[in-house]
């Protein structure tokens, strides 16, 4: 079994209207000094397999299919 961790964040200069809001929130919640809030996505997945650049090649392709629009979206893959 192999776990994997992909982390799907906005490309640098998409607005993040999303962040934008947390920022604000902080700063209204009495958090000061919060410079810029990027919100993302995290997924943990389990592969059923022993070899491990056949799932990050499987996970990269679920990536590019599904988790992620890569139009304005980045991806990380970590393996554990």
């Amino acid at each position: 079994m192999i776990k994997a961790r992909v982390t799907v964040t906005l490309k640098n200069g998409v607005l993040d209207p999303q962040g934008k809001a947390i920022e604000g929130a902080l700063g209204a919640l009495g958090f000061g000094g919060i410079g810029q809030v990027r919100q993302g996505k995290v997924f943990d997945l389990e592969i059923d397999s022993a070899d491990r650049a056949a799932a990050e090649a499987n996970i990269k392709t679920m990536c590019e299919k599904l988790l992620a629009n890569t139009v304005i979206e980045n991806y990380s893959i970590s393996l554990a």
